[in-house]
């Protein structure tokens, strides 16, 4: 089994956290992003903010560590962890909800922008994992 860095992957999970809040608040997304998953503001009310945002955190977590676990050990380069990790976001994970976004009848840019969060948070995993050895 490879030898991970926990602090690192516990980095790349709050960066994808982080890049999440910023990518889905009223400064890029947030209001594009409703329209496209048809929620409303009261859709958005409902729920219970800390239990979303934990699990979230949980699972940025997961994703953090699973990367890891492929980009991990001393023959990997910084170019690899960082391209492997834009082909799970891209190659994976975006193409996996523009799969979704077929079958539920999802606009085009709720694919683009769910898609390029995964692509870009993936990304920036990769690229610290990649550093942070």
């Amino acid at each position: 089994m490879p030898e991970v860095n926990w602090l690192a992957v516990i980095a790349a999970a709050l960066s994808m956290f982080v890049i999440g809040g910023v990518w889905y608040s009223p400064l890029l997304f947030d209001k594009a992003w409703r329209r496209a998953a048809n929620l409303s503001d009261e859709d958005v009310a409902r729920g219970n903010p800390p239990v979303i945002f934990g699990l979230a955190f949980v699972l940025c977590l997961i994703m953090a560590a699973n990367l890891a676990f492929f980009v991990a050990g001393p023959e990997v380069t910084l170019g690899f962890a960082v391209g492997a990790a834009v082909a799970a976001g891209l190659g994976w994970a975006a193409l996996s909800v523009g799969v979704l976004t077929l079958f539920e009848r999802r606009p085009l840019s709720y694919f683009l922008i769910n898609g390029g969060y995964l692509t870009i948070g993936f990304a920036v995993m990769g690229l610290i994992l990649g550093l942070w050895r």
